[in-house]
């Protein structure tokens, strides 16, 4: 079993989910079926790719002042 990074953001009427450790990217009309469809795309990738290992995936935040 292995462990991904999900990133889910919304882009125009879909939300939109990315695997940042294989580059891996879904939508769907909500961010749970964005995600269900980001596992699907991410079990199909590694079938076709099974010796590309994951890159390790630092998550973290930063300010900035508003202009």
């Amino acid at each position: 079993m292995s462990t991904f990074t999900a990133v889910i953001f919304r882009e125009g009427n879909l939300f939109v989910a990315e695997c940042k450790e294989l580059g891996t990217v879904s939508q769907g009309k909500t961010a749970e079926e964005a995600l269900a469809n980001l596992k699907e795309a991410t079990e199909l990738y590694m079938e076709e790719f099974p010796e590309k290992k994951p890159q390790q995936t630092l998550i973290t935040t930063f300010t900035m002042a508003h202009a």
